[in-house]
């Protein structure tokens, strides 16, 4: 099976598209798991227990996790993920090339997904791809203000830059693994690039403390992917969902939870 036909069964199963983004902020993180001795993994097991009968997927990013005890982290998050059943998807934006790009793709062992950059091209990019059974995330329109500096750029042929990827990671779609991030602050062009790549499932970012276009994420960001009785596609959210605690009176970890079951029936209500 392909990373999308896991993904759209466990979209199903837990009738949700809600992506958690695991990024344990080592300064954010509450009182209760500090002292532990991995305190990221400690953190994100309660998350994990709190949301995943709502997470269609967990969406760590690397940059939380890039020293010696973070790395442990993150194997220790990725099998407790797994015995949750919920796929994990590596928010690591991965793209280079030769041995170095063979390197970076090895993660694709211990995760089911990845998230990579396309300014090098297909070559930087084929190490992931080739991965059968991987889901391969490709930049496209980000969510932060200054995507716009390169990705909204018009090229020789009129189209923009944001649009010319989209067609390219169509084009390398050969093993029906490949998505694009495309960000829910541009609602616009997240219509825009569904358009041009109807069957590509998106990885929509920005929902939560951005306060992009949850209708829009939803309309646009999941495809009829071939074969697929639901949707497919991911809404994600980070902070919004694994901080929704900070400040509160009652129990942390329960927030978390209660924050990803609103999001995944605010979603709901447009799929």
């Amino acid at each position: 099976m392909t990373f999308f036909d896991r993904l759209a069964d466990r979209i199903a199963a837990v009738d949700s598209v809600v992506s958690v983004g695991l990024d344990p902020d080592p300064d954010r993180l509450p009182d209760s798991v500090a002292d532990a001795d991995l305190p990221r993994w400690a953190f994100n097991r309660r998350i994990i227990d709190a949301t995943h009968e709502h997470a269609a997927c967990y969406k760590p990013n690397a940059a939380f996790y890039e020293d010696a005890d973070g790395w442990r982290a993150l194997e220790e998050t990725v099998a407790y993920a797994h015995g949750t059943d919920v796929p994990v998807l590596l928010d690591a934006k991965r793209g280079d090339v030769g041995n170095t790009a063979r390197q970076y793709a090895e993660v694709l062992d211990l995760v089911d997904g990845i998230t990579v950059g396309p300014y090098l091209g297909r070559d930087a990019l084929e190490p992931f791809l080739s991965r059968e059974d991987a889901g391969v995330f490709v930049l496209c329109r980000t969510s932060n203000v200054g995507g716009a500096d390169l990705q909204d750029l018009e090229l020789a042929a009129g189209e923009r830059l944001y649009q010319r990827v989209a067609a390219l990671a169509d084009t390398w779609n050969r093993n029906g693994n490949v998505g694009l991030v495309v960000g829910a602050t541009t609602p616009e062009d997240l219509e825009d690039v569904r358009q041009r790549v109807p069957e590509i499932p998106f990885l929509v970012p920005g929902v939560g403390a951005q306060g992009g276009d949850a209708e829009a994420a939803v309309e646009h960001g999941l495809a009829d992917y071939p074969g697929a009785d639901v949707g497919v596609g991911l809404v994600n959210s980070s902070r919004g969902i694994i901080f929704a605690g900070e400040g509160s009176r009652g129990d942390f970890f329960d927030a978390a939870g209660e924050a990803a079951k609103r999001l995944k029936r605010r979603l709901n209500d447009y799929r």
